[in-house]
């Protein structure tokens, strides 16, 4: 392996158990030092990859954002436009958080990890930015809905999207905090009966 391979899979390495640690403990507990340890990495070999910790959490949330689009966004444009997207998305996303250690996403929680932090702050505002987008995302898919006649006239998209966030956190908090394995099962019945209650009677003929 040549010293740009090697450098570059030293990265890869580094990078993966910061996500790892970020989803575990939140993103606001990376260290360099504490990377160092789990990656048997010299601190100044994880210094000179990463730079600043500041650095290396943007790192992370580019990484998340990455693998976010990849196991979640992208398989959804695959789904016919309306509701079969819309579903697609919720179902990836609560089988992603059900798949992550302790049920994290790293957006959601470092919703709360930060929620507490004045602003400006680079970290609170990146993490912001992407609950934003992502609720942004859900909402044009709950508008494809109702354009396709898939949900009612008369859905709210912002209160849909509410509601769906709501069952988000609730999967995180039971399974992180109770460390209840049925959680994502449990969340994925609520949607389902919860979509039901949107679902355009014209569609249900």
């Amino acid at each position: 392996m040549n010293t740009t391979a090697k450098s570059e899979a030293t990265y890869a390495t580094i990078l993966d158990a910061a996500v790892g640690m970020a989803s575990t403990e939140g993103i606001g507990q990376l260290s360099l030092g504490e990377l160092s340890k789990r990656t048997g990495i010299s601190k100044s070999g994880v210094f000179s990859r990463v730079g600043s910790l500041e650095a290396l959490q943007s790192a992370v949330l580019d990484e998340y954002d990455r693998r976010f689009s990849e196991e979640i966004f992208l398989p959804a444009l695959a789904a016919s436009r309306g509701l079969p997207r819309l579903s697609t998305m919720v179902n990836l996303w609560l089988r992603k958080i059900a798949g992550e250690a302790r049920g994290s996403c790293l957006y959601t929680a470092g919703a709360f990890e930060f929620d507490d932090i004045p602003m400006p702050h680079p970290l609170r505002e990146r993490i912001e930015t992407g609950v934003l987008r992502w609720r942004a995302t859900l909402r044009k898919t709950v508008l494809q809905a109702m354009e396709a006649g898939h949900l009612r006239p008369d859905t709210e998209p912002e209160q849909l999207v509410f509601e769906i966030y709501s069952l988000v956190i609730g999967v995180m908090h039971d399974a992180r905090f109770l460390h209840d394995a049925d959680a994502p099962r449990r969340a994925q019945r609520a949607f389902n009966r919860l979509i039901s209650t949107y679902r355009s009677f014209s569609d249900l003929e």
